[in-house]
């Protein structure tokens, strides 16, 4: 970064600085009319300042991003973060839609806007150092490879007062399903004492991934040009993000969608050993049948196979991933799924399979929506 941008990086650090001793210098009842207390605040949100609609190029971050660089210093933090406007290089925000969450939680006065996450101890429990494909830009298009070494990585822009975060979190936990008792019971499991208990528990390394988008690498993905794919996205949310159309210089957007969650059985170093075997279920998630067994589903049994097969492959020297994505209904939701169900059940001769993605289509306009070229 240069000197003009060094200075860029300075002001806006210190625009937030201001912000934040300003909010400590109100009295209690400042403080209560402009909600920027804790929990037991209450009061209408009245920060300072006029509402900014949308940015231009002319007023960009310091902070540069280059999708598919060969390190994190030349690739550069993905800021997606609000609490400070000049220093956002990303369109979107983080925590995909439960951002509006956090927007009624700071309307509420339950939240400072200003608030900026303590990081310490957070990092992965596991090493995932960086591959050779984070540093070809067709490769990776709809997450962010280095979101889980933002402690690490970026720790300059950190000690700077830059509110980097992670998009990817990464930790160790135990996991139990009543199918791996069965799989014990009949014999196709044995426990050992270290990947698999004798309770059917297994332990597993888990990562939460949000979407980051790099929108050059989406477009070539479906085969459509940058400017459709940023004007199909602005008017069919609604107008919700006037950057997409106002920033072409911006190339990394943060969609208010359901992320993923990897599970990994086994090693996870030896995911990037190409001598060891790897068995892999991408799974759409289906609250109704993986969590509530409803008749109508029969997504269960796939997801409960494939993790009785990843405990195998780790036990026999390999490694198991499984892949849960948010694509509710095949990405449909679960309202327009529901309403299938009932065209469905109600058409003329009752539910039957060679009518399953007709009925989908009358209701949904598409059959499927889960666009796998959004693979990572």
């Amino acid at each position: 970064m240069g000197t003009a941008g060094d200075t860029a990086l300075k002001s806006a650090v210190a625009d937030v600085g201001n912000a934040k001793e300003a909010s400590v210098q109100m009295t209690e009842a400042e403080k209560r009319a402009s909600a920027w207390g804790r929990d037991q605040m209450r009061g209408p949100y009245n920060p300072p300042g006029h509402v900014v609609l949308t940015t231009h190029p002319r007023r960009g971050s310091p902070i540069k991003i280059e999708w598919g660089a060969d390190s994190a210093v030349k690739r550069g933090p993905v800021i997606a973060t609000v609490t400070s406007q000049k220093l956002r290089n990303a369109i979107g925000t983080h925590n995909g839609s439960y951002a509006v969450y956090r927007s009624i939680a700071i309307a509420a006065g339950k939240m400072d806007p200003h608030f900026v996450p303590d990081l310490h101890n957070t990092a992965p429990p596991v090493n995932i150092p960086p591959n050779p494909a984070w540093y070809d830009p067709k490769r990776i298009v709809s997450m962010d490879p280095w979101g889980h070494l933002t402690v690490s990585s970026f720790k300059d822009h950190l000690d700077k007062g830059v509110d980097v975060r992670p998009t990817i979190a990464i930790t160790n936990a135990h996991i139990q399903m009543p199918e791996l008792v069965e799989a014990i019971e009949k014999g196709r499991l044995v426990p050992d004492g270290k990947l698999l208990m004798k309770d059917g528990s297994v332990c597993v390394t888990k990562a939460a991934i949000e979407h980051v988008w790099h929108i050059p690498g989406v477009a070539e993905r479906f085969g459509v040009s940058e400017a459709t794919l940023r004007r199909c996205m602005f008017e069919q949310t609604g107008g919700m993000f006037p950057e997409l159309i106002t920033r072409s210089d911006l190339e990394v957007f943060l969609p208010p969608i359901g992320g993923q969650t990897v599970y990994i059985f086994g090693p996870a170093d030896y995911l990037r050993d190409p001598t060891k075997t790897c068995t892999v279920r991408v799974h759409d998630e289906c609250n109704g049948s993986d969590v509530f067994g409803s008749d109508i589903c029969t997504c269960r049994p796939y997801l409960a196979h494939g993790v009785e097969e990843c405990v195998s492959t780790a036990q026999n020297g390999g490694v198991g991933v499984i892949v849960y994505f948010r694509k509710e209904g095949r990405s449909l939701g679960e309202v327009t799924k529901f309403l299938v169900y009932n065209a469905r059940k109600r058409q003329e001769g009752g539910d039957r399979a060679e009518t399953y993605f007709h009925r989908t289509a009358c209701v949904a306009g598409v059959e499927d929506m889960r666009v796998q070229e959004l693979m990572p």
